[in-house]
């Protein structure tokens, strides 16, 4: 089928890419091609901006000295951070003593990407070039970029997932890379050949994020397609 698209065909249909992009979290060992960053960075830089503005810019880091050095940093405040949230959260309490629990996993998955993040195939920082003062709905202008990121990295069989661990070192990451004070550094994205694979994504039930005509109330429609599986993560729904 012919398309007008500038990127290359691939065989993730845009609603399946949607439901299965998963937080890619284990690489293989090698790079990610130059065409292929190409590819998904242009996908990212067609998402929409304020006015649009496309304040948008991403710092790519892969293996020279200064990106490992910027790896390294992250990877220090992640394991810290990751400590922390692993005894504020109970990771090893309740069901997470139970090696086969949905806890467990995610605990373990946690453990060896933070242990690994220094080497990760690329390491991405997305920044916001503002243009005033800071304001509560800026990240709209650099968040759908992020997203579209990831959705051409699936689409194009590579993963990655989106932190925020630069915040804990954003002083060392603005001196080492020479970040100006008006780029606000949104976020940490890493990118890689997957270890495992993608697949459908577990979200809450429709019927329990959806509402109709006012707040709670329920819609009709919002019934999930046939197979959906669920997640019990995330705060309880009202009662």
């Amino acid at each position: 089928m012919e398309t007008n698209s500038p990127l290359p065909s691939d065989t993730v249909g845009l609603l399946e890419g949607l439901c299965t992009t998963r937080a890619i979290r284990r690489y293989r060992d090698e790079p990610v091609p130059e065409h292929v960053l190409r590819d998904i960075l242009f996908a990212a830089t067609r998402a929409p901006s304020g006015s649009n503005r496309q304040p948008f810019r991403f710092l790519v880091l892969v293996d020279g000295p200064k990106a490992a050095e910027a790896k390294r940093l992250i990877a220090t405040a992640a394991r810290q951070a990751w400590e922390t949230k692993r005894a504020a959260d109970g990771y090893d309490q309740g069901s997470g003593v139970d090696r086969n629990s949905p806890k467990a996993a995610l605990a373990r998955t946690m453990e060896s990407y933070v242990d690994n993040l220094d080497t990760v195939p690329v390491l991405i920082l997305p920044c916001l070039v503002r243009h005033r003062e800071p304001f509560p709905t800026e990240g709209a202008s650099i968040y759908p970029a992020c997203q579209n990121l990831l959705l051409a990295a699936r689409a194009l069989g590579y993963g990655g997932v989106m932190t925020i661990w630069n915040m804990f070192v954003d002083t060392e990451l603005r001196s080492l890379l020479s970040i100006p004070d008006e780029a606000f550094v949104a976020a940490t994205i890493t990118l890689g050949r997957p270890e495992g694979g993608h697949g459908p994504v577990r979200r809450r039930p429709l019927d329990e994020l959806v509402y109709l005509d006012e707040w709670g109330g329920p819609a009709p429609f919002a019934v999930d397609p046939p197979g959906t599986r669920h997640t019990a993560a995330g705060p309880p729904p009202p009662r």
